[in-house]
């Protein structure tokens, strides 16, 4: 692995020069870390489901003087996902030096009735197009020594929720499989980390939201007094991205106003 450039500090979280490959950057978490890479220096690649109309990040991103490109796919659909890695290096000029996978789906229900098909949507999306894209970007960043990746993971990588199981099992799996790539990765120049978000404001958890019992619990848990907020996860995304992470391999960040160290 090359060594943590000898720059001042500052100049080791721009990312001046690079590209950057998102997935569920159209709203929440996402957007905010889209825009966040590109308020860094870089140019950004979202992508979004097909027939989707929202512009908001992509025009948030150009007004930043950035380049951005789109590419529609459906991340349930495995063939679709497949081609993204290829058509986003076609987009942004044959290089991708960032993948942050951050698009996930949320099915509830009981583990004695949950259904075959939400299990198996969940995998997929959560964790095997992630695979799919991670592997993808491996193969093109190893050779060239040279990539990030960041996977979007959860407080339940480490805890097992309630009547959310394929949710657990998938992001559970992603934290190992996050750390099976950085210890085949690192030595090749290429980090591999995961962001694991606590309880944020967002549209996945607008049940929770809504529930007035469950909000009053989890919000008298969380230390910092408050649930997150997409803005929150600006500075973590940007640090994993940039040469300032430089030496962090297979790491999975906790940012959860201290939910976990409670």
């Amino acid at each position: 692995m090359d060594p943590t450039p000898s720059v001042p500090a500052p100049q080791l979280f721009s990312l001046a020069g690079q590209t950057a490959l998102i997935t569920g950057a159209t709203r929440g978490i996402g957007a905010a870390c889209a825009i966040a890479l590109a308020e860094a220096g870089a140019d950004i690649c979202l992508v979004r489901r097909p027939g989707s109309t929202n512009d908001e990040t992509a025009n948030a991103i150009a007004a930043l003087g950035r380049i951005v490109k789109i590419v529609d796919a459906d991340l349930a659909d495995l063939d679709a996902v497949k081609g993204i890695f290829g058509k986003a290096l076609e987009a942004m000029g044959g290089e991708i030096h960032i993948l942050v996978n951050c698009a996930g789906i949320q099915r509830r229900s009981p583990a004695v009735q949950f259904p075959e098909s939400d299990w198996d949507d969940v995998i997929n999306v959560n964790l095997k197009s992630v695979w799919l894209l991670a592997q993808a970007a491996g193969q093109h960043m190893v050779p060239r020594r040279r990539g990030k990746i960041i996977n979007f993971c959860s407080l339940l990588t480490f805890q097992g929720g309630f009547t959310v199981p394929a949710y657990a099992a998938a992001k559970g799996a992603l934290g190992q499989l996050t750390k099976a790539l950085s210890n085949e990765w690192s030595k090749e120049n290429v980090q591999v980390n995961g962001i694991a978000p606590g309880y944020i404001a967002t549209d996945m958890n607008e049940k929770l939201l809504q529930d007035p019992v469950r909000l009053r619990q989890i919000s008298e848990r969380i230390p910092a007094g408050r649930w997150g907020k997409p803005r929150d996860f600006a500075g973590p995304v940007v640090f994993l991205a940039s040469a300032a992470s430089q030496y962090v391999c297979g790491e999975v960040l906790v940012v959860d106003g201290g939910w976990m160290g409670r």
